[in-house]
């Protein structure tokens, strides 16, 4: 089953309730959190805090991707504030056998991140371990960027190594995606499609979401 996370990084934070009312009702899978520190990329959005808001007024499942320095002294917040997936970056986290081994013993499903830069291989070592491994289609750090035709060949490569290794991890892509690149990555591997731009900024949030998810099921 391929599924849909709005990313709330392009919602309107001062009506953030509405906004998340929206996309639930319109068949939204899962709420997609970008949290940045302003030091592993050049921005800064929220915490546990609002992970914990959100928490309370839905019922979906959390995605918390953690695009920070040090991510392992932030995890349990993260976990206590209601996030059903964590997810961190292969280029900051030292020991991340470890970190994925400790989120899933929070009762969270863990997962690993790449950047467009980093080449699906490194993962080799991890992919036993991981729920869900996270492909990048932007560099991180800002919403509304552009879609990087690279990813396909990247998601592509990681549905083959899944598949030759008879693994079940789920496959997530953020990063640019719209409509008119929606069934590319779908048909690549990806189960978990990341959006925010395409849905937030769109006039009908709610129609947005519909739309998604009506190219989704038709594929």
């Amino acid at each position: 089953m391929k599924l849909l996370a709005p990313s709330i990084l392009s919602a309107d934070f001062s009506n953030l309730n509405q906004q998340i009312r929206l996309i639930e009702m319109a068949g939204a899978d899962i709420i997609h959190c970008d949290i940045m520190d302003g030091q592993f990329v050049p921005n800064i959005t929220f915490g546990p805090f609002i992970v914990n808001a959100i928490r309370k007024i839905t019922k979906l499942p959390i995605d918390v991707h953690l695009m920070i320095k040090n991510p392992d002294n932030f995890i349990s917040e993260f976990v206590d504030a209601g996030a059903n997936y964590i997810s961190v970056h292969f280029e900051e986290v030292v020991h991340l056998n470890r970190t994925i081994n400790g989120i899933k013993e929070s009762g969270v499903k863990a997962g690993v991140v790449i950047n467009p830069s980093t080449p699906v291989h490194s993962l080799s070592s991890i992919l036993e371990d991981v729920d869900f491994v996270l492909i990048m289609s932007v560099n991180p750090g800002f919403g509304g960027q552009k879609f990087i035709p690279s990813s396909i060949k990247k998601i592509n490569e990681l549905n083959r190594m899944k598949k030759e290794l008879n693994l079940n991890f789920q496959i997530e892509t953020d990063g640019g995606i719209n409509k008119d690149n929606l069934k590319d990555v779908i048909i690549a591997g990806t189960d978990i499609v990341v959006a925010g731009a395409s849905i937030f900024n769109a006039d009908n949030v709610s129609a947005a979401v519909t739309e998604f998810k009506n190219i989704i099921s038709s594929i």
